[in-house]
């Protein structure tokens, strides 16, 4: 049987489904063939088909018109228009993901508002109703999910829905008025603070220096015996008549060497030796083996300690090298560090710079003893993991990092786009931090906030070194580039306005940020500033960028509205009422 097919089994299976899978798969009449609704003491109930009809032709029978004279049109065109959106999501994929515990979390999070008839979480129906959803000609829709729901009734509770929709609502609405807030400080501060005069150079352009390319595997013995920690290895070495400073990169969760390759080859070209890990827990080969059914984890904790651990074992390796090796010999200047890191790396950046993992904290955040974490945070999901690193064997080599801080002393400033840790570290965390430090926060960020993960972490910071870049409009995937050994293509949705914007952001205030700490060249401090960021600025992906952010100014500027949603339930004639019998 192949892999997508025994996936779709398992799945079925799970769910409590009985008969042949590819026969269910065949006969959509097996689902949910009810919708009920509670809202306090209102309850209701009408059938699948009759949504269906409406949806797909504009019918509206006798049991769903009493539903429709309820709501306003234009409301009702948007339900349609949602229940019908496809999105392209291979069933394999989708299953896989439904399988890790991130996954499981947002599924039990979903079935507090999706149950079954007799009122039970809706986890384990919504997982195989998606995943069959996905493998359905049609694709993956809501109305393909209620279809292949696998009770003959399915119950949506108002009130938990209506909780949930005022929860993102009011980080809407507090994401809106932190990137204004944000926005307008540092147009201000771009007014009172000009240019200079000569300072007009474009940075995001390619400097003079050609540079050679070496790519080679390291070896670390002390982690995974009996075989030892493999990771591969780019090298950018430019070809200058000095020791070059160093820049190392580290790629985020599902990407790999090649996601900032345009980063690499820039900095190089002015420059900088480009040293480029690829993190084998948590790169692209790992997310397809994830997709293939081979591991279970979209990442596993000792990623936590591992990431941080390949970037301290690559410079020491290439420390010991650079003394013997032709290639490396008065290349390499170690005493010059620099570290840039995206999401998962962004984390792996910060703890090389002396963010240390708290977590009395995380334990708060993530309430493992209680109820699941309730935020719409989605990059919690891989924080909590972290937890577990407490619980695992304690003869684990790794384990003996949890006692030390990863901080490492070569490393003189680092960058970290759209980075995770706003749990793992908290504030006690993000305060050890001592050299300086740049944050990129996209507004659009759906993966890791904007708000909860950079902005707010950016007031936490103790160093006056410190940046907070801000893309109004860029996503979580603004700055990568399409990865070689990318498996799923990303929605456009999700990749944002055009990325080669984003990344021309990158390159040019990555280069003024290292050249000024890493390099030791003061000249390109006046390119760190709002007044430059401003220059750089398009209208389709505004670019912001501060030094200044009072903690107590954004709570001031960003209060919490509660957002009140209402229902106008007319009273519904006894022969136009219906069915409310739940089954």
């Amino acid at each position: 049987m192949t892999t997508r097919s025994a996936l779709l089994k398992r799945a079925l299976r799970t769910c409590g489904i009985v008969g042949s899978w590819l026969a269910i798969l065949g006969r959509p009449g097996l689902g949910a063939e009810r919708v009920s609704f509670q809202y306090g003491a209102f309850e209701r109930s009408l059938s699948v088909r009759s949504i269906e009809v409406y949806v797909r032709e504009g019918y509206v029978d006798g049991e769903l018109a009493p539903y429709i004279q309820l709501a306003p049109p234009d409301s009702i065109e948007a339900l349609r228009d949602v229940l019908l959106t496809r999105a392209d999501i291979d069933p394999v994929a989708i299953a896989q993901f439904l399988y890790t515990p991130q996954g499981e979390a947002l599924l039990q999070r979903l079935g507090e508002a999706i149950q079954t008839g007799s009122g039970e979480s809706g986890f384990k129906g919504l997982r195989s109703a998606t995943i069959l959803a996905a493998a359905d000609e049609e694709g993956l829709t809501l109305l393909n999910v209620l279809r292949y729901f696998p009770t003959y009734t399915l119950h949506v509770d108002f009130n938990q829905t209506i909780r949930m929709a005022q929860e993102l609502q009011t980080l809407v609405n507090s994401s809106e008025m932190t990137v204004s807030f944000v926005r307008d400080l540092a147009a201000a501060e771009a007014e009172a603070v000009p240019l200079p005069d000569g300072v007009s150079i474009d940075l995001s352009q390619p400097g003079a220096y050609p540079w050679d390319e070496i790519s080679t595997t390291l070896r670390d013995p002390d982690r995974d015996p009996p075989w030892g920690h493999r990771f591969p290895v780019d090298l950018y070495l430019p070809q200058t008549q000095q020791r070059a400073p160093i820049v190392v990169i580290s790629h985020g969760l599902g990407s790999d060497r090649s996601s900032f390759r345009y980063l690499a080859e820039h900095l190089a070209s002015h420059g900088f030796a480009v040293l480029v890990p690829e993190h084998p827990g948590s790169n692209a080969k790992h997310m397809e083996a994830l997709l293939q059914g081979h591991v279970r984890e979209i990442a596993k904790p000792e990623e936590f300690i591992d990431r941080p651990l390949d970037v301290t074992f690559l410079l020491d390796t290439l420390e010991v090298l650079a003394a013997t090796d032709a290639q490396l010999q008065n290349r390499l200047d170690f005493d010059r560090v620099g570290v840039i890191g995206q999401s998962f790396g962004g984390y792996t950046a910060l703890t090389l710079a002396g963010a240390e993992l708290d977590f009395a904290h995380l334990a708060q955040i993530c309430d493992r003893d209680g109820q699941e974490n309730r935020s719409w945070n989605a990059s919690l999901l891989l924080q909590c993991r972290a937890l577990d690193l407490e619980t695992e064997n304690s003869e684990d080599p790794r384990s003996r990092f949890l006692e030390r801080r990863f901080r490492d002393d070569r490393v003189r400033g680092v960058m970290a786009l759209n980075p995770v840790g706003s749990a793992l570290f908290g504030e006690m965390g993000y305060g050890n931090v001592d050299v300086p430090v740049a944050i990129l926060a996209s507004g659009a960020d759906t993966i890791a906030p904007a708000v909860s993960e950079q902005i707010h972490p950016f007031t936490w910071l103790t160093v006056p070194e410190r940046y907070l870049v801000l893309v109004s409009r860029g996503t979580h995937f603004s700055t990568i580039s399409a990865s070689a050994e990318e498996t799923v293509a990303l929605p456009s949705a999700l990749v944002g306005p055009d990325p080669r914007i984003a990344q021309q952001y990158v390159k040019a205030l990555s280069l003024a940020f290292f050249q000024t700490y890493i390099a030791d060249r003061l000249e390109f401090q006046p390119y760190l500033s709002a007044a430059y960021a401003q220059r750089l600025s398009r209208d389709s992906l505004p670019l912001s960028l501060v030094q200044e952010l009072d903690g107590n100014w954004l709570d001031g500027a960003t209060i919490e509205r509660d957002v009140e949603v209402s229902f106008e339930l007319r009273k519904i004639s006894k022969s136009d009422e219906c069915d409310s019998s739940l089954n």
